[in-house]
């Protein structure tokens, strides 16, 4: 069988990271014909934090797959507050050069297989200069959702016609990767920004069409009205091939870890069906004031529950949220010992595997387009509380568009002081622990049409063959 060599390039963020290795994985499952390098930037812009997760994601590597751990770079001159996409995009770029390095010397000299595909994500775009550069394919991996990158996509004509970015008093938006107009409050935080935001998403925009063609971890039966809007022509062609996901996964923040057994046992000891799981991903953290208001909120629905309660980090650092010593210092008085029969707070929890017990029933989520995913696998309903990047519009998309998801908020910002209050808290938990609820049925159909996806004979086993053919043609 004739072989093919890939290399990946992810952003060093977790999400990423690990979204673009399950990509990898499932390449190879389907073909093992493609030898494949993942090129892997540990120093993050988010500090040590950022490698220690990142580390313990390649701890479970794939003996399959070749993984090359690229030079540090010194960060760019810029303030990461100001704009954090734009940071992170001109720290990619500033890789380039050692990234054609690794492919030149370390990929390209090391076989005669010939590189078919220079596979770049999101923040990485840039990297279709290099793949330029050595006369080979570039694709891009979106590891987020079809209605997210049709509206980058969507940003070069836009900017063409407006000029300027995107302000919370605009009308709502027609675009049409999605069904319903989308309000201006919804929008991504970067597509309001004047310091650089706007300007580096719609050029990222504007790269993406120069790729050979684009790879969504998403499923057309998710995001039908999304994938038939990119038919129309100018953009390449879109390859939904998800829901890429860590199923078989034991967790991805190795030292963080300690806490895991417990969070199971406890789950073990919960009727089935009984609990509803909060949990914000590895950036999304609260101020106390908020803190205080979702732990009365959960009193109040009188459902049991687990939560995973982060540490923000100290004021001024631009880091990842932590785990607290103790929970008291941040909780209304009393709170632990008033709901210590019916809840357990934990700090970071292994969000796969809690997600996929019996016990679980209802899950508040930051939206994050990876945790939208695993909980559709596993039948779960959202409870919508965005919190930076995309999410604002993920909510957007499953609550209105969609309708599988309930909502709690759909443009809750972390840095705003914006309080989400008990009273409603409580009504959006309780909502979605209904038992026959139109959410829920909805996405019990959805779970099993994702594992359907996959499948061969699946949409996504069509989409990924497809797409071989394509890297091999």
């Amino acid at each position: 069988m004739k072989k093919a060599q890939l290399v990946l390039v992810p952003s060093p963020g977790i999400g990423h990271l690990v979204s673009a290795i399950e990509f990898a994985k499932r390449l190879l499952d389907q073909d093992d014909s493609f030898l494949i390098t993942v090129l892997v930037i540990i120093r993050g812009p988010f500090g040590p934090d950022t490698d220690t997760s990142n580390q313990s994601v390649l701890t479970t590597i794939d003996t399959r797959i070749q993984y090359i751990t690229l030079p540090k770079v010194t960060p760019p001159d810029l303030d990461p507050f100001r704009s954090p996409e734009n940071y992170v995009t001109s720290f990619m770029e500033a890789h380039k050069p050692l990234v054609k390095d690794a492919v030149v010397n370390h990929v390209m000299s090391k076989s005669s297989v010939p590189v078919v595909g220079l596979v770049v994500d999101l923040f990485c775009a840039s990297m279709i200069d290099v793949a330029n550069e050595l006369g080979i394919s570039s694709y891009v991996y979106f590891a987020s959702s079809a209605a997210f990158l049709g509206l980058l996509l969507y940003l070069p004509t836009r900017q063409e016609q407006v000029g300027i970015e995107f302000k919370e008093t605009d009308p709502d938006l027609i675009v049409s990767c999605f069904a319903k107009p989308v309000p201006a409050r919804v929008l991504p935080s970067v597509l309001l920004n004047k310091d650089g935001g706007y300007t580096c998403f719609e050029n990222l925009g504007r790269r993406f069409r120069e790729a050979k063609g684009i790879v969504v971890n998403s499923y057309v039966e998710l995001e039908s009205h999304a994938v038939s809007s990119f038919l129309v022509g100018g953009t390449p062609p879109v390859y939904t091939v998800g829901p890429l996901l860590n199923v078989n996964g034991h967790g991805l923040m190795g030292s963080k870890s300690d806490g895991h057994g417990k969070i199971m046992e406890w789950l073990d000891d919960q009727p089935e069906k009984s609990v509803v799981f909060l949990c914000f991903g590895s950036i999304g953290r609260f101020r106390e004031a908020q803190v205080k208001e979702i732990a009365l909120g959960l009193e109040q629905s009188g459902h049991r529950f687990l939560w995973s309660v982060r540490k923000p980090p100290p004021e001024g650092h631009f880091a990842l949220p932590s785990d607290y010593s103790n929970f008291e210092e941040v909780l209304p008085d009393g709170f632990l010992e008033r709901t210590k029969n019916v809840g357990m707070v934990c700090g970071w929890a292994p969000q796969m595997q809690v997600l996929a017990h019996k016990a679980i029933k209802g899950f508040v989520s930051h939206c994050g387009w990876n945790s939208i995913l695993e909980s559709l696998w596993h039948g779960v309903p959202i409870v919508t509380w965005p919190m930076h990047a995309e999410q604002q519009i993920n909510a957007f998309q499953m609550v209105e568009d969609l309708g599988i998801a309930v909502e709690m908020t759909l443009d809750y910002r972390m840095r705003s002081d914006n309080l989400v209050l008990a009273d409603k808290i409580a009504r959006s938990v309780k909502c979605a622990m209904e038992e026959d609820g139109e959410v829920r049925i909805k996405v019990k159909a959805m779970s099993e049409a994702s594992r359907k996806a996959v499948m061969e004979g699946g949409s996504s086993f069509a989409a990924l063959g497809d797409l071989i053919k394509d890297m091999l043609s």
